[in-house]
């Protein structure tokens, strides 16, 4: 039985939402804005579907961040940058798709979990928020430790040991 919506909700179903954008990918000059940090060329707005896709093709035991996805698209399309900003939009929308379709029974739904935010952190917009991807990627075998207030995978993207604290005086006893 469908999951009711409340009345603020679409009543559009994600998956259909995937094939919603037709006037995407774009490829378009970088804007003056994003040429100090990323260059001159072009940058590509990918598609749902794109995304889509990429997020498919991460294999078990494998993360991604969506800056890495973004980068990816980029490279496939030939130019040089992918948005960042959309990539990470369109994840979630994926993930969305990737829920409601497992609830309808798809056995191979996209495996959203495996795709971080941009730093590298769990995402709290995706289905279950942060515990269900926890739970998903725990379930893989990845380590995810608290740091700060984000949700990080151990050793993956964005992961930064925190340094212990040395005692005593620079180049003394301590």
């Amino acid at each position: 039985m469908p999951t009711p919506r409340s009345s603020s909700q679409s009543t559009t179903p994600w998956r259909s939402k995937l094939a919603a954008y037709k006037h995407l990918p774009q490829i378009k000059p970088i804007p003056e804005p994003k040429k100090q940090q990323l260059g001159e060329g072009l940058i590509v707005v990918p598609s749902p579907q794109d995304v889509d896709a990429a997020m498919r093709r991460i294999p078990p035991g494998q993360l991604m961040t969506v800056r890495a996805l973004a980068a990816e698209l980029a490279v496939a399309q030939g130019v040089n940058a992918g948005c960042v900003v959309t990539t990470g939009i369109f994840a979630t929308l994926v993930a969305r798709a990737a829920d409601e379709a497992e609830r309808a029974g798809d056995t191979a739904p996209t495996p959203y979990w495996r795709t971080l935010k941009a730093d590298g952190s769990l995402n709290p917009k995706y289905p279950g928020g942060v515990e269900r991807q926890m739970e998903r990627l725990e379930a893989e075998g990845h380590v995810v430790v608290q740091q700060g207030r984000l949700l990080r995978v151990q050793d993956g993207p964005g992961y930064r040991p925190v340094a212990t604290a040395r005692r005593g005086r620079r180049g003394g006893a301590a």
